[in-house]
């Protein structure tokens, strides 16, 4: 349960035909909503995200630190609204994560939202359903987006 005993609401995005531009646009999102987010996966993922969160919009800039682990983010930076971190922690504040990753990430449950994004990849799919049992299993409320597109 999130740090005032609330299950987290769970979302999937289905169909995602490219995460790294996709997660870059939900992230800049979250962050002009207010939201403290981090994003958690695979390492050479999360260092794609960061070099795109540098570029993918000529006039904009997304605030986010990258680093392997959350013991490391440096105290100053704590208060980035986006941190892509390998190996997340809740202890940080944020109150979204959002998993790149094949696996349901461990204290999920003490975030207030938690998603996933989905591409059409088959082994992707397949994991991903995997996830929506497990969320489904702990009483996690689930919603599901089709990003559709071409």
């Amino acid at each position: 349960m999130s740090a005032d005993g609330v299950m987290p609401a769970v979302a999937f995005h289905f169909n995602v035909p490219e995460r790294r531009g996709y997660v870059c646009r939900l992230l800049r999102k979250a962050w002009r909503s207010g939201a403290r987010v981090v994003v958690t996966g695979e390492a050479a993922m999360l260092t794609e995200i960061d070099r795109l969160l540098w570029t993918f919009e000529p006039l904009e800039f997304v605030p986010h630190w990258r680093g392997a682990d959350a013991d490391v983010v440096p105290q100053r930076l704590r208060e980035t609204p986006v941190l892509l971190l390998e190996r997340h922690s809740p202890a940080l504040g944020h109150d979204v994560l959002v998993n790149l990753g094949h696996e349901v990430p461990s204290d999920w449950q003490q975030y207030r939202r938690v998603i996933e994004v989905v591409s059409r990849d088959e082994f992707d799919r397949d994991r991903a359903r995997a996830r929506w049992r497990r969320y489904g299993a702990a009483g996690a409320t689930i919603e599901k987006h089709e990003a559709g597109g071409a």
